[in-house]
This record gives C-alpha cells, structure tokens and sequence, in this order.
C-alpha cells in the first residue's frame, strides 16, 4: 500500500501511479523529435531552434566527445548559464553515454577544484568569462578537454582550447557511435548539493530518476499543458535542478519552446515576455518579488502567463497573492530536492491550493512524517517531525559517498533532514530547512562551507554562519567573528576576503564582531541562538517602526 495521504485529492483523470518508459533521456529527446521535427524547440534572442537542429547539434556534439576519447560514464562537466549551447551539451553528453556534471558558473577555483577532482570530470565545457578559473585548476583535475562558449561575438580576449563551434563542426568528420544504456542503472547526471559538513556532495541521479520525475510532473498537470504549444521562459538556472527539470527537460518531453535567458535581469526579462509570450514561468521567490514590484508590469503582457511553478525557497503568501492579482498567473508552490530529481511535492492545480503548504505528493510518490529521534516510527497528522519521501525519482546515492548514502537511504526511504508536518487532507508543510540551510535568492548556502573558509582567515579566531531574514532575498548571510587576541579586521577587509574566496551568493552581506559566540557546556556553537537574537532584534524594531 502506498503511503501517500494526497492521492484523496486526486481526480479520476490524474492517475496516482504513473508507467515511466524504459527511455535514455536522448531516446526522449528523439522521441519529441520524430513528433514535432519542425517545431521550435528553444528561442535565445530571437534565434530560433527546431527539434530537428536540436538533434542535429546534439549529436555531432556527441559525436566530437567520442572522437576526444570520452567513454561510457566518463563524466563531462558543464559550467554554463542558460543558453542553446547547455541544452546541446547537456543532450550530447548523454547521447556519448557520458554522465553531465553540473557546475555553477558562479564558482570560484577552490569550489570548482573540489568538484572536478571529486567527480573524476574529464573534459568540461565552460563559459569564455570562467576560463581563466578553469584553466588554473585544471592540472589538479582529470580534465584534458576543455570547450569554450562564447555569448557575445567579441567577448573571447584569449586564444580558447576550443570554441563550441569549432567542436561541433570538427564533429561532422565521423558519425556518433550509438551507446548502450541501461536507465535504471547508468548515471545521468551528478547534481552536487552544499555539504553541511563543508564538503558537497554529489547526487547521482540516473535516467530512470530524471525521466520519471518528468513524467510524474507532466500527469500532475497535464491539464495545465498544450504540448507543443507552450513556451517556457526559462531563466532559473539550468545548472540548477529545478530549471533543468521543470524547464528544460519538462519542456522538451512536452515538444514545446524554451524561452532562454542567461541571467535574471527584470527589464530584460519583462521585455522578453513581452516578445515572446511565454505561458509557463518556473522560478524562485526572488524573481516573483521583482516583477510584482516593477512599475507598469502589467503593460508587458505579462497575462500570457497562465502558470508559475514556484520552488527552492518558501513563497511568502502575501507575495503570491500580489504577483497573481498583477498577472492572472496561478503560482503553484512546490517542495524538492536535488536528491529527488527534484520534486515530490506541489500544490495541486485540480483541487485547492493551499498557500503556505507545499501541497499534496507527485504520482508514483510516497511519503510521510516520522519521529526525528529514530525515523523509524510515523507522526500523527499535525505533528511536527522529520519528511521522508520514497519513489522512482529518488537518488541512486551519493557520489563515492558510502556513509552518507546509508545515512540518507534507508529501506528505499529518502530521508530529506527537512521538519515537516502534514494537515488531514495531506498537504505538507515544511517548517524548518536542514538544519542550518540558508537560502539566499534561492540558492542553498551551507553556514560550514563559509565558515571554513573564514577560518583560514590568520586574524580569525571563531566564526558562525547564519541566515537573516532578508525582503528580498528571503534570507541573507550573516557572519558572527571573534578575532584572535591582539589581532585587527575591519568588515570592508572581511568583506573583500571572502569575496575572493567564494561564489558572489555566498558571500556575508552582514558581519558582525563579537568578543565571543554563545556555545553549549561542550562548546559547539549555537547557531540556533543566534537565529533567535536577530529574529528577536528584527521583530523590535519593526515594533518600534508601528509605534
């Protein structure tokens, strides 16, 4: 028996189970190929794509991969922002029988390091303005191949290994040898996560889990859906599991258009709506924020929008109700994880929404609220405890991570760390991220990662990491340092500090000096108490602004 308590929501035309084809992610792709050859599969600036070119590109590339000695599960790493250039790359990996590694563009050298040396990369394809980045880490990696990509005609001021076009076309030369893959078993993707213990891991998601999760998505809503007919303004990141599930891979199943962006930059943004009428928004808190306080939104068209998925960040519901207002949009707030696939749970566009919730569970989706002591006994409906989730989305595990995958995966249930409870209707409330998850824009910060790296500071004696309750961002980072005895730093110092040493979004907006940090009786911080002071602090003075 399935312990799903959202199915009751259901109507007779969502089936509760759903059959997923024994199909690569590349047999899917083909699949919308042979349906819709001629139609319009991405629009990047006005540059228009067909299904037909897609496959083209995708398999010369493919093809270039094998010529340069990739393998069956080698692994190729992508550090691009959204473009035409990630989908041809992300579909010619997979066809060479290869397994995407995905990278933020964002990274510095000491993140982007770890990750190509822990997932083995053997050739990566990089944006021109992270080359230099790639090209000082890569005698410490496996990489041997590295493809640039280039946005702008002039903007490689350097002499590339190769640029994207000359390995597409040097791909002509011999045809793509076809690759065996078992779905169920071969690797797709690695999505690394942010390691709260300062190491990040890398989720190993096959074909069967990514395919599934499209397939789970495409009954959930089908309703909502005109395949072939929508278009999907995609400018939550690619890299990010989120867009590459609920864009790219959604998208190109339903043999519709992505509208691409690279960046999230509103005037573009709503220029492109405008132009290109895009009828599906996926995306993050922060974007609903900008748009719904841009003045005159309403004269882009933005009424083309008929639905927005919400996800990686909790949706603040006086927001949701100002952005639907202004568009007509319905915004269906969701729950995930990179270790899904990403998504278990959404609300419902067949029943009520609930806003606040994360809705009812996915097709073919299991899941319940269990004591945070042993996981091992369920909670009453109401009552707090620990969300685990189980279906043909979930991970394989975690990349060379034995340890932590046991810890993760038990008996098939996905053990997500996030405090949950769950209403009698089965719609889920999440109430607490993992632990000390800081959600910045939706991006995952992990305080540890930060710490670390403020640690390796000579004048830092201690330091926590927490996040702040930020109007925009949602959160935002704040840095609590206690300095060695007889030691200076001022924040500008701190500031330019960490700047250089990790990703933009990671970076402390807010740093506070102490002479000490609350601790328990054995010394571990407590970043708890922290959180508690500037909540505490926040409310006060928003108290004092009404007085």
């Amino acid at each position: 028996m399935k312990v799903n308590y959202g199915f009751q929501n259901y109507p007779e035309s969502i089936s509760r189970d759903v059959d997923i084809p024994d199909w690569s992610l590349p047999q899917m792709l083909a699949e919308s190929v042979r349906k819709h050859p001629d139609a319009e599969a991405m629009s990047f600036y006005g540059q228009k794509t067909t299904y037909k070119q897609l496959a083209d590109a995708v398999s010369l590339f493919a093809s270039r991969l094998q010529q340069a000695g990739i393998q069956k599960g080698d692994r190729v790493a992508i550090m691009l922002p959204n473009s035409p250039h990630f989908v041809i790359s992300y579909y010619g990996i997979l066809t060479a029988g290869a397994v995407v590694t995905q990278v933020n563009p964002m990274l510095v050298e000491r993140e982007l390091a770890h990750i190509l040396q822990d997932s083995g990369a053997k050739a990566i394809v990089a944006l021109d303005a992270v080359y230099p980045r790639v090209k000082a880490v890569e005698s410490e990696s496996d990489v041997s191949t590295v493809v640039v990509v280039s946005l702008q005609p002039s903007g490689v001021s350097f002499a590339p290994d190769v640029t994207f076009e000359e390995f597409l076309e040097q791909g002509k030369t011999v045809p793509v040898t076809p690759v065996s893959v078992d779905p169920a078993e071969d690797l797709a993707i690695l999505q690394y996560t942010g390691g709260t213990t300062g190491r990040s891991k890398g989720a190993m998601l096959t074909h069967r889990n990514l395919l599934a999760n499209v397939i789970q998505s495409y009954e959930f809503f089908k309703d909502e859906f005109r395949p072939g007919q929508d278009r999907c303004l995609t400018v939550i990141p690619l890299f990010h599991v989120f867009g590459m599930t609920s864009c790219m891979n959604l998208t190109l199943y339903t043999g519709s258009s992505l509208v691409l962006l690279p960046r999230f930059d509103i005037k573009e943004v709503l220029e492109t709506i405008q132009r290109e009428k895009p009828t599906t928004f996926p995306g993050v808190p922060t974007m609903y924020v900008a748009l719904t306080n841009y003045p005159g939104v309403e004269s882009y068209g933005v009424n083309s929008i008929r639905t927005c998925n919400s996800g990686s960040a909790p949706m603040p519901v006086e927001l949701l109700r100002e952005f639907e207002r202004k568009t007509g949009a319905k915004i269906l707030e969701g729950y995930g994880l990179s270790e899904a696939s990403p998504t278990t749970h959404c609300n419902p566009p067949f029943t009520e929404r609930k806003p606040g919730s994360v809705g009812v569970g996915f097709p073919s989706t299991e899941y319940k609220i269990v004591d945070t002591e042993t996981g091992e006994h369920e909670m009453p409906v109401g009552e707090l405890g620990e969300l685990v989730v189980r279906g043909p989305q979930v991970m394989k595990g975690y990349w060379n991570m034995p340890e932590e995958t046991a810890k993760t995966l038990r008996d098939g249930w996905l053990y997500t760390g996030d405090i949950a409870k769950m209403d009698e209707d089965g719609y889920l409330y999440i109430m607490d991220r993992k632990k000390d998850l800081i959600i910045a824009s939706g991006y995952n910060v992990y305080p540890r990662e930060i710490e670390e790296v403020i640690y390796e500071h000579p004048a830092v004696k201690e330091a926590a990491v927490v996040g702040v309750a930020d109007p925009y961002r949602g959160e935002t980072v704040k840095a609590f340092i206690v300095l060695k005895d007889g030691a200076s730093c001022t924040e500008e110092e701190m500031s330019a500090y960490c700047k250089a040493n990790m990703a933009p979004y990671k970076v402390p907006k807010l740093i506070e000096f102490r002479t000490e940090l609350p601790k328990t009786n054995v010394g571990k911080v407590l970043r708890r108490t922290l959180r508690e002071t500037e909540a505490e602090a926040a409310a006060g003075s928003q108290g004092e602004g009404k007085a």
